[in-house]
């Protein structure tokens, strides 16, 4: 359970500090230093506001009128110059929060790209919805860190400033406060401090899964239409939210009981110091105004010193967002420092070839073993065909070609990422052109529109510029495009790239056998070396080697010219 603990302000400390420490700590620093001097002059505008109060409200009293018209005009001066200055204090404040947001996000960015961190989130049970925390959770921390340190920090200069002026006016009242808010304080962390904060946790949780459900049924709405899983979903979609509901009863709930404490608490505040100081009052000692600059100063004084107890809902979110950010940093740190996990025993080099020695695939857990012993070597200029039943393992082998998979043992020696290309089933059209499309995954190459336009005659696409708005067009790919024709694209994307492999898993099957044919010819007349998973024996001839895989772990490897798939 998430509590207020060293922990917690361990795992803050982590987070917050490189911002502060890093390539932007002088401006960062600089503008907290400004706002830490606004904040002081709002503390003193507010020490002298509440001295004219009980100036003019003493002078309405006495009936003075020139002394209440005088106390007035000062008012009106000092709320010339304090407008200014709280109005500057936020923009600063959202200022410097928006700098945070933007360099934790691309802190965090990076990492997530990093070694293919994004990829290995999918085997990760412990990090749910990486999308909401770098887009909400960041958001948060960065914002919430800065509003409770100026909170604070404000209590502390209220502190300092008011304590003077009740001292002065009445020492009982100062006594009574320092109890009223150890007492306020206490009760609200150990009452309500572990329950809250552990709803909160689980309610950031349940809410990105409910709309991960929803994100889920927009991307895959084609589908789901032709299985006519409308019911499924729904029922799916509603018990996400049921989660939701069920878990936000409890902590409004628990709020119900904190607002009982916390109403009643701050209520009190209004009759106390009056019902503490009424007899000097009442005796003529003290002025009426003295007792309204008594009653403000209380109530600057405890507010600064039940910080926690008047913003305690807003801390228990907060700390539930402090354990979800720093799971997921913690899982991105580990990923970028490269610390292979138990299991990962599978060693990647790098060569000119594709070369694989004595390996041995495995499932993440273990529970089967796909490949056993492989080795092998694809030569430049030598194509390598991989076949087998369905779940043999071919998909894995690409994989581990790829350096993705690495649950097993034995040696990848593989050319460098940039000279690899891979070709999945259904290719990812990412969102923006037709241009970016064939482009992806260099954006920033010189290709003039007509070598586009060409490219896309030896893909047999020759009219979908035109058809579609031409190659700036920007449309969403994945549903304009059938998949025949996203598969057309990503050869187009190989034959441009011209990589010295190219990495096919059944990068045809929604193709006829004459367009299959046609893009296959166009790569074999390339410098481009073909390792491709197929059941079509139409492709072999583009081949050297067959590869055939048996499913237990067995596997045995052909000459293209000797192989016989019913043998």
């Amino acid at each position: 359970m998430i509590q207020f603990d060293h922990h917690l302000w361990r795992r803050f400390g982590a987070l917050a500090a490189p911002y502060w420490l890093r390539d932007e700590k002088w401006q960062a620093r600089g503008m907290l230093v400004l706002l830490v001097l606004l904040l002081l002059g709002q503390t003193g505008f507010a020490v002298l506001f509440n001295q004219l109060t009980g100036e003019f409200t003493s002078a309405l009293a006495a009936k003075d009128t020139e002394r209440f018209w005088t106390a007035i005009r000062e008012c009106l001066a000092i709320l010339i110059a304090a407008v200014p200055i709280y109005a500057f204090y936020y923009y600063v404040r959202d200022r410097l929060g928006v700098n945070w947001r933007r360099w934790l996000t691309r802190e965090f960015l990076g990492q997530y790209f990093s070694n293919r961190a994004y990829y290995k989130l999918n085997a990760s049970a412990e990090i749910d919805n990486p999308d909401q925390r770098i887009a909400e959770d960041i958001n948060t921390f960065s914002q919430r860190s800065l509003y409770f340190l100026l909170v604070l920090i404000g209590a502390i200069l209220d502190l300092a400033a008011f304590s003077g002026v009740l001292w002065s006016i009445s020492r009982e009242l100062v006594y009574f406060l320092v109890i009223y808010a150890v007492v306020g304080t206490g009760v609200t962390l150990l009452v309500y401090g572990k329950i809250l904060i552990g709803l909160n946790f689980f309610q950031l949780k349940r809410e990105a899964n409910f709309r991960f459900s929803l994100v889920r049924i927009r991307e895959n709405a084609e589908a789901i239409a032709f299985y006519r899983g409308e019911a499924q979903e729904s029922l799916q979609a509603a018990r996400n939210f049921n989660e939701v509901f069920s878990n936000y009863g409890r902590l409004i709930r628990a709020q119900l009981k904190l607002n009982l404490f916390q109403y009643g608490y701050s209520f009190m505040t209004i009759i106390l110091p009056s019902a503490i100081i009424a007899g000097r009052v009442l005796s003529g000692e003290l002025e009426v105004g003295r007792a309204i600059q008594a009653a403000g100063a209380f109530a600057a004084i405890l507010s600064a010193l039940t910080v926690i107890v008047d913003n305690f809902e807003s801390l228990s979110r907060f700390a539930a967002g402090i354990d979800r950010l720093d799971s997921f940093a913690r899982f991105l740190a580990g990923n970028s420092a490269g610390s292979p996990k138990p299991g990962d025993d599978i060693h990647f080099a790098q060569d000119s070839r594709l070369v694989i020695e004595n390996l041995t695939l495995q499932t993440p857990a273990f529970e089967r073993t796909l490949i056993r012993e492989l080795s092998l070597t694809v030569d430049p200029g030598q194509g390598l065909m991989i076949v087998g039943d369905s779940g043999c393992g071919k998909s894995s082998l690409l994989r581990a070609m790829a350096g993705l998979w690495c649950c097993g043992s034995g040696r990848v020696i593989r050319p460098d990422a940039g000279e690899m290309l891979f070709l999945p089933q259904r290719p990812y059209m990412l969102l923006g052109s037709l241009r970016s499309q064939l482009l992806y995954p260099q954006q920033d190459s010189a290709v003039t529109d007509e070598e586009l336009l060409h490219l896309l005659e030896r893909v047999n696409l020759p009219d979908i510029a035109a058809r579609l708005g031409g190659l700036d067009a920007e449309l969403d790919w994945a549903k304009v495009l059938s998949v025949g024709e996203q598969q057309r694209i990503a050869f187009a994307r190989v034959l441009l790239a011209a990589p010295r492999y190219a990495i096919l898993d059944e990068a045809t099957s929604a193709l006829d056998s004459v367009n299959e044919e046609r893009l296959y010819r166009e790569l074999a007349g390339s410098s481009t070396t073909l390792v491709s998973v197929g059941h079509r024996l139409s492709i072999l001839k583009y081949h050297s080697q067959v590869l055939e895989l048996d499913g237990n772990g067995g596997w045995q490897l052909y000459a293209a010219d000797d192989y016989r798939p019913d043998r």
